[in-house]
């Protein structure tokens, strides 16, 4: 018990601001996390760690293969976490159908307008990107 408090305040410490956030040392305190206190929701978290470390094709892999989890079909961060990763690859499509089914999961009014103002904003993306 002791070990996994002592891994989410060194966690904690870590997040200072996001340009001097050490993103592979948070990431290796997930790996400590996910080993002490495996669950599903610490596995999403992890791939966004690995992927401001590594960068989003790592973190998709992780995302992706959490895509079939029982306990994550309504949960909204996991739609929500793989359209961010798609759309830092260029997948805007991808993206878009992602961030539109991460506000249809979630009950939250002003999350859900942001999430679907991030899609259309995708959208209008892929419409100029294809225009030229």
């Amino acid at each position: 018990m002791h070990r996994r408090i002592d891994t989410r305040a060194r966690y904690s410490s870590e997040r200072v601001r996001d340009d001097d956030t050490d993103w592979a040392r948070i990431a290796s305190l997930y790996d400590t996390l996910a080993r002490l206190t495996p669950s599903p929701v610490i596995e999403l978290n992890r791939a966004v760690a690995i992927a401001m470390a590594r960068g989003p094709a790592a973190g998709l892999e992780l995302v992706d293969a959490l895509m079939s989890e029982p306990s994550l079909r309504k949960y909204h961060l996991l739609p929500s976490v793989r359209g961010d990763l798609l759309a830092k690859l260029g997948r805007a499509d991808e993206a878009r159908v992602e961030l539109e089914r991460a506000a249809s999961l979630t009950r939250n009014g002003r999350e859900r307008e942001l999430l679907l103002a991030r899609a259309a904003a995708l959208s209008g993306h892929q419409l100029s990107h294809d225009a030229t």
